[in-house]
């Protein structure tokens, strides 16, 4: 009996002894086979379901990445880029970082690395770029023409409170869309192409981004389209009543542009010009009319949560068989929005 008790206390010491041995092997810096790792480890995650489907769309749309990671006195600690799209569309794709327990601001850009439609004015320095230095531009010409096609761009910021304690931690950053398609439809009631005497520009100052995605005046930016097509449609007659509508055909003119951010109170302006007559016809703000056909479904959004979500819209104006402009009505992203003769 005395044998199998001090069997039974040797036991007891032993387990007490791996127990203790267990808990501060991460605390005193050792580390036992079959523990594994005992170091703080985080793993920053991307979406991007700020959009009208509210579904992740980063896979699909983000084809490169820069995360900066700014300490509590804004100065930059970490930067890491990632420019392969396959290692974006992969399901587990994460960013890893090590860095001292402590309180830290992520900031990521995600479409600018192709440098083809922004840059990046600061120069990144570890140890020495600060936060409010982070700006992107919107290359454009030398006369602050915009003709191109513009690639997406997409930002995301959040603060991140770096833990002592070990083990891995994932956070996910969420994007915003910066960048927006604007399609202007010309929609004449004539078998003509009347249309095609028109041009057109969308002006803005919103080419200068900050680190927080704000808007930065620097100057206004003249948007041309990138692509401009004309065309003509079969009208059906209404076999409902037996009758014919009043042209068998419309002609349709279509251009295309891509914008910046849009920010609410700032619209940018489009202007469609009569080419023959070098002269405004027609001059609207995007953003407000945008905003007109935000719709009861999305009445709980903010102005510029609308803006932010939805990348694209599309604006129908219609003009009689002469050329002249029809007032009553335009459509927006399928809605219909009565114009006020004024703007004519």
């Amino acid at each position: 009996m005395k044998t199998q008790a001090k069997m039974c206390k040797w036991g007891l010491m032993l387990a007490t002894l791996l127990v203790s041995l267990s808990t501060s092997s991460c605390k005193e810096g050792f580390i036992y086979e079959g523990e594994g790792d005992c170091g703080t480890y985080y793993n920053i995650k991307f979406k991007y379901d700020y959009n009208m489907k509210f579904a992740d769309a980063f896979a699909n749309e983000v084809n490169s990445v820069a995360l900066f990671v700014f300490g509590d006195d804004n100065t930059l600690v970490e930067y890491v880029e990632v420019k392969d799209s396959s290692k974006l569309a992969a399901d587990d794709f994460s960013i890893p970082l090590e860095l001292e327990s402590g309180s830290y601001e992520l900031v990521a850009w995600a479409g600018l690395m192709n440098e083809e439609s922004f840059d990046l004015l600061a120069d990144v320095e570890v140890g020495e770029t600060k936060k409010e230095e982070l700006q992107v531009a919107l290359k454009a010409l030398d006369d602050k023409r915009v003709e191109d096609d513009l690639q997406p761009l997409f930002h995301g910021a959040m603060p991140l409170e770096y833990t002592s304690e070990p083990g891995t931690y994932t956070e996910t950053m969420s994007l915003v869309k910066d960048t927006n398609v604007v399609r202007i439809v010309l929609q004449q009631m004539s078998d003509g192409v009347v249309a095609d005497k028109f041009s057109y520009e969308i002006t803005a100052d919103n080419g200068l981004l900050d680190w927080n995605n704000d808007v930065i005046a620097n100057g206004t930016l003249t948007y041309m389209p990138w692509s401009v097509t004309t065309g003509t449609a079969d009208v059906a007659p209404d076999y409902g009543t037996n009758a014919v509508t009043r042209a068998d055909q419309v002609s349709v003119a279509v251009a295309e542009f891509t914008i910046n951010r849009m920010i609410d109170g700032q619209s940018p302006i489009l202007t469609i010009y009569n080419k023959e007559e070098d002269k405004p016809v027609l001059s609207i703000p995007v953003a407000d009319y945008a905003l007109l056909v935000k719709g009861n479904y999305n009445r709980d959004m903010s102005n510029q949560e609308y803006l932010d979500r939805q990348d694209e819209y599309n604006m129908t104006f219609f003009l009689d068989e002469n050329g002249d402009w029809l007032s009553a009505s335009i459509i927006v992203n399928s809605w219909r929005v009565v114009l006020n003769n004024d703007i004519l």
